[in-house]
């Protein structure tokens, strides 16, 4: 599809419209964190919710609320004040290949991060640095911190590195949750960080939309094709580029583009 450059802005700013409104929570992982009002916890209600974001989506939201009933649905409280006798509530938990030892080590590394720093948002701003065009950086650094602090090895594999590689589909898009804007009551904005730094969750349905529209040429889906999807849709949307995801997601799953 090529569409001369004002209408493939148009076309995509209108798709993103049609279909960021507040009845996309429904169907969506990022319903978890609207279970609270809490910053603390929505953010980490966020990131659980994010990390199991790979399968189906009923399934995904399913396992997420099973691990907000184990943490009593007081996620910052239970991770800031778990003892070890607290974490075998996790015991028997799995979602495809992330495990009960996976969640207990995950709580652990967080519950270290909340000694340090004032939130996840907070470490995140605190990674970046100011020549930083995007947030890259806190992806490997907050990696490098929970496998440092209690994440097990074998879990390394949930959490992207744009060092190596990753696209890091689902840090990207939890970014997005905790520090796009809340303006159609979807996003949250809880985190001092500036939108224009987001970036686009590159999988399966975004990237055969991008390439189809000829925002993406790279045929890997890594981190140098999120860089060059962020170069194409700073020029439609500069301030709000992470906006378009909802055109890209609407455009894949719910209109079928091949």
């Amino acid at each position: 599809m090529n569409l001369p450059k004002e209408e493939l802005k148009d076309f995509l700013i209108d798709k993103a419209k049609e279909y960021a409104q507040y009845s996309f929570i429904q169907d969506d992982p990022i319903q978890i964190p609207h279970f609270y009002s809490n910053t603390k916890d929505i953010e980490v209600s966020g990131l659980i919710a994010a990390t199991l974001s790979w399968g189906g989506r009923k399934t995904i939201i399913a396992k997420s609320k099973d691990l907000m009933e184990r943490m009593d649905h007081s996620p910052s409280d239970f991770i800031q004040n778990a003892n070890a006798s607290d974490l075998q509530s996790f015991n028997g938990f799995v979602h495809r290949t992330f495990k009960d030892d996976d969640i207990k080590g995950l709580v652990l590394s967080l519950q270290k991060l909340y000694g340090e720093y004032n939130s996840i948002g907070d470490f995140f701003k605190q990674s970046l640095q100011p020549a930083d065009t995007n947030i890259g950086g806190a992806f490997s650094a907050f990696k490098t911190f929970l496998l440092n602090n209690g994440l097990p090895q074998r879990a390394s594999k949930h959490f992207g590195d744009p060092l190596k590689g990753s696209a890091c589909k689902r840090l990207v898009m939890y970014a997005r949750w905790m520090a796009r804007p809340n303006t159609e009551g979807i996003d949250f904005g809880i985190w001092d960080i500036d939108p224009a730094l987001l970036s686009i969750p590159l999988d399966v349905h975004s990237g055969r939309v991008a390439r189809n529209l000829g925002l993406l040429t790279r045929k890997q889906s890594d981190w140098k094709a999120v860089i060059e999807l962020d170069s194409s849709v700073r020029l439609i949307a500069p301030e709000d580029p992470s906006k378009l995801d909802y055109a890209l997601f609407g455009l894949g799953v719910y209109e079928g583009w091949k």
